[in-house]
């Protein structure tokens, strides 16, 4: 092969790894009509090997003579295909750059109610803590209810079927191996168990109680299978065969995956993968629909927007966020309007983690990340549907909406829609509560028909300037078969020099303020957005009718275009009728709000709280303002300020020595910030996202770290490592410093050698030229000496 191949190889490998390029596979999905005999009569003409069915009339198929990779299509085969007149279709699959949603952290013990003899048991303290503070799980064990009859499998990277506390529920009817294309999903075992995924998550879901064993699963009675699917590449087939295994056997589809979590990648489903999920809740459990359970992502250190992940952006799952021991909003939590509810998952050092099975028949007490929210969810959406097996997809979405408690989470965001609800977007409607959706279900009513409405804007081309903002007001008078909100699409299509730069809020006729995307400040695509469908449920329940207030907000330094703009809603022409006592809809708790860590651009916000007289049990809404909650000191206010803005009191400019931050000035830059000043004016700039505090904006010049990270100095530089990582990353530059020492003593041995090779070359080169002078000048004298005495003879003799 060419060197010019081989580098050109090299490039696509490298960009397809740094998940730039998604490379062109060997994979095609072809659309034939006639049955997989005809389709596998298509194959076997093409070149092709028949893999299997993925939907509807799509199969999956692998051409042996092109390879597994490519920067490129392969066109000769593409256009054989399409000439075939039994194809409809075809599409050759490119690889999907796919996360799994889970950290690497430790922890664990608790007190216990329930007494269960597995051993991990006391310390699984979001189950057994008691006092309205864990998910209420074991109320919905004491009626009876395990999950028994109902099945659920996760799509991940594999599962260990013959872990002692798995495979008594294994089932093999909700399990495949996508990535290797039989019946068997054990994972792949490698010495960093790095396929150790799917095995954890489902044991959060159905471990075998009482087996003196590990943990035990919320619905520890249901059947528990496994797609592997991650361990390969991931295309839309793939992601598409996954979705639709036996949906008439398997009630709910747990995912603890997505786009990469990087704060600036835009992805969602494909073609196939759509139809699956379509072809899902339409047909799925005989016509009820499919229940899809989706991890929220785990960007929030980057600044990640879960509405930019259309997986969880999409109406048809259920999409989990987590919340740590004590109530707060993880670290990595991403915070977006298409989260519907909450539950509990790991947080800083110093708080618990989640207990589950892990390979080679062990026990974990570190499961982490919104990938251990979402099989806690799954499992309680499992226990509801052994209460009620009529169930819809819909159903299940509602009955989380009206149980979930917002109780006990703190956020500064929690604020009460025009029905009562309160609703955050890092946490949705509140904690999952097992009993509470155990005892609606079995009253249930199931919910009238779904409707779609479409109001589009008549606004194109319109201009969004630069550190400003563009509203427009869409005024919705009537809207055929929707007159009770579900779920509210905003479908976007924008021009953008800097994607990362946009804020786009939506406020409902009955004053619920969505924020559909926020501020990404690593997102520096100029793509845009093609008609993507932003989405938000924190309008449930309320009605379309009215006007709706569209802003973005531009906060770079060029302008931008909004090209097209309209709202889908989805809801029903009647209301749900429940019994009075039934009814969830008002919350039945007090809100907590984080005091500490404040987003300065919050204050001055006012919303109402629910709050629950502990002595009456009687409520009443309060207007609260997060300005009198949140107050800066006066001092930080008012002392360094030398112009404040009559207006809206803030400061304009700041005395010498104080720093100006958000609106206020301060004479220390807080935590995350650092002060940079130059002849004019002084500011507190971002640390890099993995330092505490820094004296820079690079992740070079941090001067402490968070609680899950260690500080480690280099060559000058102080960098934040996950403790976790530290051994690696610390034994990686031993090895590193080792290497350019072993490196420097082979240059010099060999140039020592080089030095004594050459210096003996030319001294035998020398060696051997003298002895050849000497013997030529002897020669060469003599011959001239004999030459002169034969001239004198010569003239002598004349």
């Amino acid at each position: 092969m060419c060197p010019r191949k081989i580098f050109g190889l090299a490039i696509v490998a490298l960009v397809t790894l740094g998940g730039r390029v998604a490379a062109y596979t060997n994979q095609w999905a072809v659309h034939i009509e006639g049955g997989a005999e005809v389709a596998k009569q298509v194959a076997r003409e093409h070149g092709f090997q028949y893999l299997d069915k993925i939907v509807d009339d799509w199969y999956h198929m692998v051409h042996t003579s092109v390879v597994k990779r490519s920067a490129e299509p392969h066109f000769g085969v593409q256009g054989r295909l399409i000439e075939d007149r039994r194809v409809r279709r075809a599409e050759q699959q490119r690889v999907k750059s796919r996360t799994k949603r889970d950290l690497i952290i430790k922890r664990g013990p608790s007190n216990l109610k329930t007494v269960l003899n597995d051993e991990m048991w006391p310390q699984m303290w979001y189950l057994n803590r008691g006092e309205g503070l864990d998910m209420n799980v074991q109320e919905a064990w004491a009626e009876g209810i395990t999950g028994r009859g109902i099945v659920v499998t996760i799509l991940d990277d594999g599962l260990e079927k013959n872990h002692p506390d798995l495979y008594k529920n294994y089932d093999p009817q909700a399990s495949y191996d996508v990535n290797n294309h039989d019946e068997d999903p054990m994972p792949r075992y490698d010495v960093l168990d790095s396929n150790r995924h799917g095995t954890r998550c489902a044991g959060e879901v159905a471990a075998t109680a009482n087996n003196s064993m590990c943990a035990v699963g919320v619905a520890f009675g249901a059947g528990v299978g496994g797609v592997r699917m991650l361990d390969g590449d991931v295309t839309d087939a793939v992601e598409a065969r996954s979705l639709s295994l036996n949906p008439q056997h398997i009630d709910i589809y747990s995912a603890s995956w997505g786009p990469d979590d990087d704060g600036k990648t835009v992805d969602g489903p494909g073609e196939l993968a759509t139809r699956a999920f379509i072809e899902g809740i339409t047909k799925g459990r005989n016509g009820k629909g499919s229940i899809f359970v989706w991890a929220s992502g785990n960007g929030g250190r980057d600044h990640d927007n879960c509405n930019c992940d259309g997986y969880t952006n999409s109406i048809w799952t259920l999409s989990i966020s987590s919340a740590t021991e004590y109530g707060h909003v993880p670290w990595y939590s991403e915070a977006c309007s298409s989260t519907l509810a909450t539950t509990y998952s790991s947080g800083s050092s110093g708080e618990k983690q989640v207990v589950t099975t892990d390979l080679h028949h062990l026990c974990t007490s570190s499961h982490t990340g919104t990938s251990a929210s979402a099989p806690l969810a799954a499992g309680i959406c499992a226990l509801a549907l052994e209460a009620n097996k009529e169930l819809t997809w819909r159903d299940m979405q509602h009955i989380v909406v009206r149980t979930a408690k917002p109780a006990n989470l703190k956020a500064i965001d929690w604020v009460t829609n025009g029905v009562g609800r309160n609703v955050s977007h890092s946490f949705g409607y509140g904690l999952m509560d097992a009993a509470a959706m155990v005892r609606l279900a079995r009253r249930w009513r199931t919910v009238p028909e779904q409707h779609k409405c479409e109001v589009s804007a008549p606004h194109m081309g319109r201009p969004i300037p630069p550190k400003s903002q563009l509203t427009l007001e869409l005024h919705v008078k009537e809207c055929s078969g929707v007159n009770f909100l579900e779920h509210v699409q905003a479908k976007v299509s924008l021009m953008a020099s800097r994607r990362g730069d946009l804020q786009i809020q939506l406020t409902s006729p009955q004053g619920t303020k969505s924020t559909l995307l926020a501020k990404r400040p690593h997102d520096i695509s100029k793509a845009g957005f093609n008609q993507w469908p932003f989405m938000s449920v924190h309008t449930w329940g309320e009605r379309p009718h009215g006007t709706w207030k569209l802003e973005i907000h531009n906060e770079g330094r060029y302008q931008d275009t909004l090209e097209e703009f309209k709202l889908i809603f989805y809801g029903t022409e009647t209301s749900l009728e429940l019994d009075d006592d039934l009814d969830k809809d008002k919350p039945l708790s007090s809100v907590n709000h984080q005091d500490v860590s404040v987003d300065n651009s919050a204050i001055g916000a006012r919303h109402n709280v629910v709050v629950t007289d502990p002595w009456t049990g009687s409520q009443q809404v309060e207007c609260v303002s997060h300005q009198e909650v949140q107050r800066p000191t006066t001092e930080n206010q008012t002392s360094g300020c030398s112009s404040i803005d009559p207006g809206s009191g803030r400061c304009l400019e700041c005395k010498l020595n104080w720093y100006y931050n958000n609106g206020i000035c301060v004479y220390k830059c807080p935590t995350g910030t650092y002060g940079i000043s130059d002849e004019t004016k002084a500011v507190c700039s971002s640390c890099h996202y993995s330092c505490l505090t820094c004296s820079g904006s690079s992740n070079t010049e941090c001067t402490s770290c968070h609680e899950d990270a260690e500080l480690s100095m280099n060559l000058g530089e102080s960098v934040c490592i996950l403790r976790e990582l530290s051994w690696t990353m610390h034994s990686t530059l031993w090895f590193y410093q080792m290497t350019i020492l072993f490196s420097i003593n082979i240059v010099v041995f060999t140039l020592i050698i080089l030095y004594v090779a050459v210096k003996w070359y030319l001294r035998r080169r020398n060696s051997l030229m003298y002895g050849y002078s000497k013997v030529s000048y002897t020669s060469n004298g003599d011959a001239h000496k004999d030459k002169l005495q034969e001239n004198a003879s010569s003239s002598d003799s004349e």
